[in-house]
């Protein structure tokens, strides 16, 4: 019989205590913090995420009645209410923020090693936000609407291993297309966006910096067509041109010719324009790099449903961001020991397991061993499937 560490604990073992204690000490994280320190507060919110509690009451009190195995957790003193929302309340969201790039860079590691280094020369991202609705009276900070308020979770993903590798949160009035000036750009690298992301200047400084976008176009544009190659109509194609901009703003903004491609998704019957700066690849990889951006609103999706980011432990901007983060980190948490482990089982069958078994006595490897997991009745199966790293 294995009577060796609890499934909570050998989860936590994927962060990277030195890396995590580095970042506390930047922003001075346990300052007079005796009991309860960052550690402390990062095991209990992913505990939250884990198990799906409701309430930081709800957390507290389960945290209570564990007793004893609240130690093998690693916590090894109680945790009273008021100081855990104090922490949530005071403590620099930025750590957390830190310490989910740093396992997001642990993840694509990990996705780098199995693909070998010919398949990753371009990687492929989608950016792309979602709206987190928050009651105005209760965070009167988060402005929206005139009676609603919201955050907005800013998101590039690897398309490859459906990993997060940039985020920013914003009030819900942010614009979308000023995150441009944020993301980082990789020479080389394909950035898929919606139309929301339609700037002729910023896409122009990606241009500039190397990087390839396939963006999507409006209905106003203003262009002139120099050259056309031929496409094949029954695919859904209907042209592929190369264009100047003649709009008396962005022909300014964007100088240089544009390829405009022109295609109709038979499925949902709509018209849709692309504009990229990729030469090379034909009309066909291009509509499939846009197709391929519905991977981020899957992952939007998922997180909305197994992750704790639609109710707040606390109302303090502080509160809601290192929430968001703690809820990221444990998103990577369990990609990390899926493609560590090599599990074939769902993103989705990994939560709801780990949600009734998070402190028993038995490796992850037996926990997840039981064929009958990859099994889904699920008519979401082929959308969770990617998540299957």
């Amino acid at each position: 019989m294995y009577t060796g560490r609890i499934i909570f604990s050998q989860l936590m073992d994927v962060i990277p205590k030195y890396e995590f204690r580095k970042i506390v000490a930047q922003h001075h994280g346990d300052y007079r913090a005796s009991k309860f320190r960052c550690w402390d507060q990062l095991l209990c919110l992913c505990f939250a995420q884990f198990t799906f509690r409701a309430s930081l009451r709800d957390l507290t009190a389960t945290l209570d009645a564990l007793g004893s195995r609240r130690y093998h957790m690693g916590i090894k003193h109680p945790v009273a209410l008021s100081t855990f929302a104090d922490a949530n309340a005071t403590r620099p969201w930025q750590i957390y923020q830190e310490l989910a790039m740093v396992l997001a860079r642990q993840a694509l590691s990990l996705r780098d090693k199995d693909q070998g280094l010919e398949a990753i020369t371009a990687s492929v991202y989608a950016l792309d936000s979602t709206t987190i609705d928050l009651c105005l009276s209760l965070f009167p900070w988060a402005k929206f609407r005139k009676h609603k308020g919201a955050v907005k979770l800013h998101t590039l993903m690897d398309l490859e291993g459906s990993i997060p590798t940039f985020i920013h949160i914003s009030e819900g009035r942010t614009h979308d297309v000023n995150i441009l000036d944020m993301i980082p750009i990789l020479a080389g690298s394909i950035y898929i966006m919606d139309r929301a992301y339609l700037d002729f200047a910023r896409l122009y400084n990606l241009h500039q910096a190397g990087g390839r976008f396939v963006v999507r176009a409006k209905k106003n544009m203003q262009f002139y067509r120099k050259s056309s190659r031929p496409v094949d109509r029954s695919t859904g194609l209907q042209c592929d041109q190369i264009i100047r901009l003649t709009g008396p703003k962005s022909k300014q903004r964007y100088p240089d010719d544009l390829r405009r491609v022109h295609l109709i998704d038979q499925e949902n019957e709509q018209n849709i324009v692309l504009l990229t700066n990729i030469r090379q690849s034909n009309a066909t990889q291009i509509a499939s790099y846009y197709k391929s951006r519905w991977q981020i609103e899957l992952f939007f999706k998922w997180i909305k449903q197994n992750l704790r980011i639609k109710t707040f432990y606390g109302q303090s901007i502080n509160a809601v961001k290192t929430q968001i983060w703690t809820a990221i980190c444990s998103y990577l948490i369990i990609v990390i020991c899926q493609k560590t482990h090599h599990f074939s089982v769902s993103l989705h069958t990994m939560m709801q397991v780990l949600s009734v078994a998070i402190l028993e006595r038995m490796t992850l490897k037996r926990l997840f061993a039981d064929q009958s997991l990859t099994e889904s009745d699920s008519p979401y199966y082929n959308q969770l499937g990617l998540f299957d790293l």
